[in-house]
């Protein structure tokens, strides 16, 4: 009998939310915003992992792919892996967004940077940037960057920060020049974090009646 009530506790602890594994390029700034997010946007109904061992883009790209191939089996139709990474000066840009897409896995790269990002919370900007400035720019508008991402200052702003970084992209599609500096896809990252777990809650209502 006492079988029969393990298995069912062990039933009950498997967590069938769609998971989104996220593999940054950063060790720290983009760990803690993804997670701020999770936490601000009340995101519970899609499981976050974020593996945060940093490493070049193809070095990301190689191990989300490696990952999904390993765990092939586990990964189900709800679930997404994203690479999270900067263009800066890094090599090998193109064959990591090659391999990326022949493998299904999304990315969120920022040019010149993840601060560009952060930045877009605060104002609209189309000029070339570096990453230098960018940084900052954040310095200037966020106490105590240096150490930490303050969400107090940052999150009220999600809004307007997608909002920029939309105007934006569609300005870089009229020129021609999708992807160049400035630009980010974190946007897309966000959207579909809060979206996937709005649909999950949808299925779950729908299931309930």
């Amino acid at each position: 009998m006492r079988r029969g009530k393990d298995l069912k506790r062990q039933r009950a602890r498997l967590d069938v939310r769609p998971r989104f594994l996220i593999v940054c390029e950063g060790r720290v700034t983009e760990p803690e915003y993804i997670n701020l997010i999770r936490i601000k946007e009340k995101i519970n109904l899609v499981r976050i992992i974020i593996d945060n061992q940093g490493g070049t883009p193809k070095t990301l790209v190689d191990r989300a792919v490696a990952e999904k191939r390993r765990n092939r089996s586990e990964f189900g139709k709800q679930d997404e892996i994203w690479c999270v990474f900067d263009i800066d000066e890094h090599p090998l840009i193109a064959e990591a967004r090659q391999k990326a897409n022949a493998n299904g896995i999304k990315i969120a790269i920022s040019n010149p940077s993840f601060e560009f990002w952060l930045l877009l919370h605060f104002v609209y900007h189309s000029a070339a940037i570096s990453r230098q400035e960018a940084r900052r720019q954040c310095e200037a508008r966020m106490n105590g960057y240096e150490k930490h991402i303050p969400g107090e200052a940052l999150f009220p702003l999600l809004g307007t920060a997608l909002e920029n970084a939309q105007r934006l992209a569609k300005w870089h599609d009229t020129r021609g020049t999708v992807g160049e500096n400035p630009s980010t896809d974190v946007y897309k990252l966000i959207e579909r974090l809060r979206g996937g777990s709005k649909q999950e809650l949808i299925k779950q209502i729908t299931r309930s009646k």
